[in-house]
């Protein structure tokens, strides 16, 4: 119908052939492996172009989920937290040194890391961009090690305390820590918080605040493509390869999505710290819950009441029924709107306190 031509379909008129009819010519059969010819390269054609479309997302698939996996692991965590603060250093540096905005620069570094430049505005206008960059990597990388140094060793007071109170029963604890926006809780094995010295923790940390972001983050990317690949379809009508478009646009989508990503990670990494320094705020992990037998649990109207006595029940039901049926309902006497009014007045309960109704 849609691949064959014109000729055919006349041709099938004038036949008149009924329905169900076999058709047996040698012209209808090859126009039948033409028309299906023509329908497998169309359809060939289309899955294709969806190929196409999928190998760019798959190409960005690979690259975040290699992130996803050192994270999960705790494999080259390290090593991708690094490269991300070197890269945003020197997006910072690149960004301010162009417009010389000093003072925004320093907002940015003391909002994302709680955090002094090194360097005076002079530096920043006279040097280039590299060195700064490498002042400000190092200065940070000083900065976060110093400020975790000092929140385990407030932190493993209280831990050290728990462990020598409880520490054979307790064997792994939950750690709340915040940023003072958000709050996470981290689970860390008690045996490996004290033979590291409270290192256990940042690494738990690290991992899952990482994981947590990016997967966020890819969600969210994902849903933009949905609506990029739907957009780009207009650009037939002026004459462009939407694919181009495609390829153009969602690279510069997943620049800023890892761009967001490193520094929501960074900046909770830099400012997160332990919620109070009590020890009601680390607390023992729950135990997984037990399975129950299904056996055990009664879900059937026989199961429910297999301990009732049917006698006991029905004498007691009754006598509850006979007692809520000797107590009298009281029922208020309505007053009609003609009727004299109850304050003694000798009017119409309408002219008198009826009005106020």
């Amino acid at each position: 119908r849609l691949f064959s031509s014109d000729r055919i379909v006349g041709i099938m008129d004038r036949l008149g052939l009924k329905e169900g009819e076999v058709i047996q010519h040698s012209m209808i059969s090859k126009s039948i492996e033409r028309a299906q010819k023509k329908v497998e390269e169309n359809n060939f054609g289309i899955r294709k172009r969806l190929l196409e479309y999928d190998d760019v997302m798959n190409s960005q698939r690979e690259v975040v989920y290699t992130r996803r996996r050192n994270a999960l692991y705790g494999e080259r965590l390290e090593v991708d937290l690094r490269n991300m603060l070197s890269d945003l250093c020197d997006n910072l540096i690149e960004q301010y040194q162009a417009t010389g905005d000093f003072d925004g620069l320093q907002l940015e570094v003391l909002k994302l890391f709680a955090a002094e430049l090194p360097f005076s505005e002079k530096e920043f206008l006279n040097e280039k961009a590299e060195g700064l960059a490498d002042q400000l990597y190092t200065h940070l990388d000083d900065h976060y090690h110093r400020k975790n140094g000092y929140m385990l060793d407030n932190a493993m007071q209280v831990i050290g305390k728990i462990n020598e109170d409880q520490g054979a029963k307790i064997e792994n604890i939950v750690v709340p820590f915040t940023d003072g926006i958000k709050m996470i809780q981290i689970t860390a094995n008690m045996k490996k918080v004290m033979a590291t010295s409270g290192k256990e923790l940042v690494l738990e940390l690290e991992k899952s605040i990482t994981l947590a972001i990016i997967d966020d983050h890819w969600k969210e990317h994902l849903r933009e493509l949905d609506d990029l690949r739907q957009s780009v379809q207009n650009a037939v009508f002026e004459q462009k390869d939407p694919l181009l478009i495609y390829k153009f646009e969602s690279f510069k989508l997943f620049g800023e999505m890892l761009g967001n990503i490193s520094k929501d990670v960074l900046s909770f990494l830099y400012k997160g710290h332990i919620e109070g320094s009590d020890p009601d705020h680390l607390k023992k992990a729950a135990p997984p819950r037990p399975k129950q037998e299904q056996k055990a649990l009664k879900t059937s109207r026989d199961d429910i009441y297999a301990d009732v006595n049917p006698r006991q029940f029905m004498e007691e039901g009754a006598e509850n029924a006979a007692v809520a049926k000797a107590i009298p309902v009281k029922v208020e006497q309505k007053i009609g709107r003609n009727d004299p009014c109850f304050c003694g007045s000798g009017k119409k309960y309408k002219n008198c306190h009826g009005k106020e109704e």
